[in-house]
């Protein structure tokens, strides 16, 4: 047992009984390095990831290796997820270094933490062009020993280089109409008109470029931005990327029809495209829409929600296909003989052109994962239910993935929004509860004294890395979605907490944002992006809780710190849409004002049935980035709520934007027309 055990990351303790003497990230093993006059071998992975287990298998519990890595370095890892500010920092120069990146990062350090050679997976023997691991450790043991001026030196040059980078603003100002029409024109470029979203393969899903293209066309009308959105999340709802069975998306498609999906479940990408199809529903009313945005929110309760109340971070790509070896997908994937043995010949049959289930295979070894053609004809729905039912009680019986069962609070803080949203359109009120119970964890088990966050936990036990700017950036978008659907204003104050960190400690001059605070351990670079990578940056998705809660409350100190750090996406939205999609988003509730909407009833939240339409339809309005405040008049709960009166004795609506305000209207449908305005 090595120095893992009792971490709270599943990540780490999937290496606890290693051979290899892992050390945690830390002071110490730095110290244990400068004490042996040993380089430090920097392991970064995350717990679902397949070619991290690959590794792990091949070489870290593999003797012969592990004691030549133990003799000859101090090693050390780290969960991604737990430090994504350690992980930022080495992958930049990773991929300065070689032009990609990705997992499992394998970097060596001097003992100041200097990097001076990079990888990712190792094979044990050399192929493909890749030398082997061996080979890797005793050629930078040899340099350590032999040249270790020359190491010095690259050494100090890389981290000169790191810390001479710096960002480009583009000026000072806030995006307007021309950057997002630009934007809009880069993505229609980019984009994948057979198969939907951008690029080629592999393909993940866009997620904040759909709430950009969905928000602009709530402001602007425009059809081609809606048609893009709407393509994308069919194309993606029909493919093997998404779990026609069980719901929920996967983490990515190899390739770009979206057909064969890198199996893993992330809990962001579930809510971050479980919102994205209920907003795609408020646009069109699509039916398909709708199915995915229940069914991916059922799957995170379901699938995800932890003991404590909260939601796991992902689960594996792989699990034991019936044999003892654990293969990836061997969960999800389907044969035309599993289809027999479970449904009889003509069943099976049925489902298999259904599904897209062919003799050949769409994966590995005859296997196929289940998707919907577009040419699969008109269905029997009741004969499909049952074939469903049916083949997801066999796939029960299977061995099922394994799961992070740590909570992270970025991620949370997304599944709260996106849970609340689509408990509120498709009145589902047991989805906001989880949603609330989830927030009150984060309140109980994630915030330290004066309202610091922690970034994980685990059973119950908080984890000690502090939270980043992401956190603090989708915990306090979580809370506002909240306060919006339940009418409870502790959540907005909660929200302010958080927001006030945020401006104490983590803004930049001239409206710039570091991803961790002021007092954050110090790296050999302060992470600092913008761009959005599988969640929006913690720099945009501050930009756009500070814009909201600056709605809310009125605060100048709000907005102008969410329209300095929009700046940045003037710079880089028309170069880079699809990489900062969540500022543009942001960028369009600006533009829209965004508008304030404060709902009051007789009897507050649980008011009457007139108070409750206004509320509901408030809540649907696409009107991008809109706040909604739901009271008592005068209610202390949000400030929106003051001087706002009822009308007539009885329930009224109260529409603001850009410091104007219409007529307050008693009639859901007037508000409905006001809205869409």
């Amino acid at each position: 047992m090595n120095r893992l055990a009792g971490m709270t990351s599943p990540y780490l303790l999937q290496h606890a009984d290693n051979p290899v003497d892992w050390w945690p990230w830390g002071p110490e093993a730095f110290e244990e390095a400068k004490r042996r006059d040993v380089p430090v071998l920097l392991s970064v992975g995350y717990s679902a990831c397949h070619w991290c287990h690959v590794m792990a298998h091949e070489s870290f519990e593999d003797d012969t290796t592990a004691a030549y890595v133990n003799e000859h370095f101090v090693a050390v890892k780290v969960d991604r997820e737990e430090r994504p500010d350690v992980d930022a920092v080495y992958m930049e120069a990773v991929q300065a270094a070689t032009g990609q990146g990705g997992w499992p990062m394998t970097v060596f350090l001097t003992p100041d933490a200097e990097p001076f050679y990079f990888g990712t997976y190792f094979p044990p023997e050399s192929r493909h062009g890749m030398p082997s691991f061996g080979d890797v450790l005793d050629g930078v043991s040899r340099a350590w020993t032999d040249r270790r001026d020359e190491v010095g030196e690259v050494a100090g040059r890389i981290v000169k280089d790191l810390s001479a980078r710096s960002l480009a603003f583009g000026g000072e100002g806030v995006p307007g109409e021309e950057e997002l029409a630009q934007a809009l024109l880069g993505l229609t470029r980019d984009y994948d008109s057979r198969s939907g979203g951008f690029g080629g393969a592999p393909k993940f899903p866009p997620s904040m470029a759909l709430e950009f293209l969905l928000r602009h066309h709530a402001r602007t009308g425009s059809e081609g931005a809606l048609q893009m959105a709407a393509d994308t999340c069919e194309a993606m709802a029909r493919g093997g990327i998404y779990d026609q069975l069980g719901g929920g998306f996967a983490r990515y498609a190899v390739d770009r029809e979206w057909v064969v999906p890198h199996f893993e479940k992330m809990l962001y990408d579930n809510a971050l495209l479980c919102r994205v199809y209920a907003r795609l529903w408020r646009a069109t009313g699509s039916d398909l829409a709708r199915r995915v945005a229940l069914e991916t929110a059922d799957f995170m309760v379901r699938e995800l929600r932890t003991p404590e109340g909260g939601f796991a971070s992902a689960l594996d790509a792989d699990s034991d296909d019936g044999t003892g070896k654990h293969v990836e997908g061997a969960y999800y994937v389907w044969t035309p003989e599993q289809l027999s043995a479970v449904l009889g010949e003509e069943d099976a049959h049925y489902a298999a052109s259904y599904y897209g289930v062919t003799e050949e295979g769409t994966f590995e070894e005859g296997a196929s994962v289940l998707q919907l053609p577009q040419d699969a004809g008109v269905a029997d729905a009741d004969r499909i239910a049952s074939i469903r039912q049916r083949l997801l009680a066999a796939r029960d019986r299977r061995e099922r993935p394994g799961r992070d069962d740590k909570i992270v609070a970025a991620w949370n803080g997304l599944a709260i929004a996106a849970l609340a949203e689509t408990g509120a359109f498709f009145d589902r009120p047991d989805l906001v509860e989880r949603a609330t119970e989830a927030a009150d964890l984060l309140v109980r088990l994630h915030m330290g004294e004066g309202a610091r966050l922690f970034r994980t936990s685990r059973d119950g036990k908080a984890g000690a890395n502090a939270g980043v700017l992401e956190d603090y950036a989708d915990v306090a978008e979580g809370f506002l979605a909240l306060a919006g659907v339940t009418g409870e204003g502790v959540w907005l104050e909660f929200a302010g907490f958080l927001l006030d960190i945020v401006l104490d400690q983590f803004v930049a001059e001239g409206g710039a944002l570091y991803d961790t605070a002021h007092d954050a351990e110090p790296l050999i670079r302060r992470p600092q992006d913008p761009t959005d990578n599988a969640t929006p940056s913690g720099w945009t998705a501050a930009a756009g809780a500070l814009l909201s809660y600056a709605a809310h409350t009125g605060s100048e100190a709000h907005r102008a710190a969410a329209e300095g750090a929009l700046a940045v996406v003037k710079a880089l939205g028309p170069r880079a849409p699809r990489f900062i999609g969540w500022g543009l988003a942001t960028a369009e509730a600006l533009l829209d004002g965004p508008r304030e909407i404060a709902v009051v009833g007789p009897d507050g939240p649980g008011g009457d049935d007139r108070a409750r339409a206004l509320h509901r339809t408030a809540l649907l309005a696409a009107a991008p980035g809109a706040v909604v405040a739901f009271g008592a008049p005068d209610s202390e709960e949000f400030p929106l709520l003051k001087d706002r009166p009822l009308v007539d004795g009885g329930a009224a609506a109260y529409v603001c934007r850009h410091f104007t305000c219409d007529a307050p209207t008693t009639d859901p449908a007037e508000l409905a027309r006001t809205l869409s305005r």
